[in-house]
């Protein structure tokens, strides 16, 4: 039992359990099933985000351009489906992922071969991102009226009760536990976050992996630039303005380190569901926005402070055991 609670996930999602139990108390139809799907359903987008930033940050690196990515890959799929509705809508999804490819693979080549910290790279881009997003769109908008029935219906189809949207966010969590714990490259990235130097010494290639996890993170922003516009049926410049700050909050809230190395595909699930049910509940129990902030806020700062203490302590132990050797 005493192992058991020591996994930060635990202590997370009773932290999620008794959030909705103390919201119930305000709002008792919040914790009905169905209230709980749709809470899940409006967060699938920021969990399929936050595993895409969750590799990058394992690896000591971090993202700033995930929402930029989302918005300029949304713009393209938008134009493509208003100006050739025929196109099927797998055909557009695999479009976005390999745009997004494209976006990630350039913040990962500057990074791994230019060896530019990815905090610089990445905060460029994500002004280059949407400053290409303006030039491709005209400052257009694409508005629903000039989007397919097709393109907008996609994921709000129900299957087994589930929207698509639902769906899509277990398929990809699914996915990313599968490569986290059972690939060789899930366990490159998390030797890189704890020990680079040491990761070299084994064998691993720590660029290449760099690389690949910003490749990674790139058609997860390219998928959730599709789920999005589709969603909310309109395609500008200011899409997801500022969304990267949920999308990290999401990772530090789940347990991610900043530091690289410790984290898990759960936590940062569970991390943006915590963030879902905040921007789900408070309004609905007449919380004024700016609260919601400081909630949020306040919710971050608490979770790094946990995350150091606790990698404090391990290192503490570390060395108590080097000592008693």
């Amino acid at each position: 039992m005493k192992n058991f609670l020591k996994y930060r996930e635990i202590w997370l999602l009773a932290g999620v359990v008794v959030l909705i139990g103390l919201i119930s108390t305000r709002f008792p139809g919040f914790a009905d099933p169905a209230n709980l799907r749709q809470v899940f359903n409006d967060t699938s987008i920021l969990m399929i985000l936050a595993l895409g930033q969750m590799v990058v940050i394992l690896t000591r690196s971090i993202d700033l351009s995930m929402a930029s990515n989302l918005c300029f890959t949304g713009m393209v799929v938008a134009m493509l489906n208003a100006a050739h509705p025929a196109i099927p809508i797998p055909v557009l999804i695999v479009i976005a992922l390999l745009v997004g490819l494209v976006l990630g693979a350039i913040n990962g080549f500057l990074v791994w071969r230019l060896n530019i910290p990815s905090i610089v790279v990445t905060l460029g881009t994500l002004t280059i991102y949407r400053g290409a997003t303006f030039v491709v769109s005209g400052g257009a908008w694409v508005n629903a009226d000039q989007m397919s029935p097709d393109f907008i219906n996609f994921q709000r189809a129900a299957f087994l009760g589930l929207p698509v949207l639902s769906w899509i966010a277990m398929i990809v969590i699914a996915l990313f536990f599968l490569v986290m714990t059972r690939t060789a490259i899930g366990r490159s990235i998390h030797a890189i976050g704890v020990n680079p130097t040491a990761s070299v010494y084994a064998g691993i290639d720590v660029g290449r992996t760099k690389f690949i996890v910003f490749c990674i993170s790139g058609m997860i922003g390219g998928l959730a630039g599709y789920l999005w516009i589709s969603r909310y049926v309109i395609a500008s410049v200011e899409v997801a303005n500022g969304y990267e700050l949920n999308i990290i909050a999401a990772c530090v809230i789940g347990g991610i380190s900043i530091a690289g190395g410790i984290g898990s595909v759960g936590g940062a699930v569970l991390g943006a569901l915590f963030l879902g049910i905040i921007s789900n509940a408070l309004p609905v129990i007449n919380i004024s926005p700016f609260w919601q902030m400081a909630i949020s806020g306040s919710a971050i700062i608490l979770a790094v402070v946990l995350n150091a203490r606790g990698e404090r302590r391990q290192g503490r132990i570390i060395l108590r055991k080097a000592e008693a050797a």
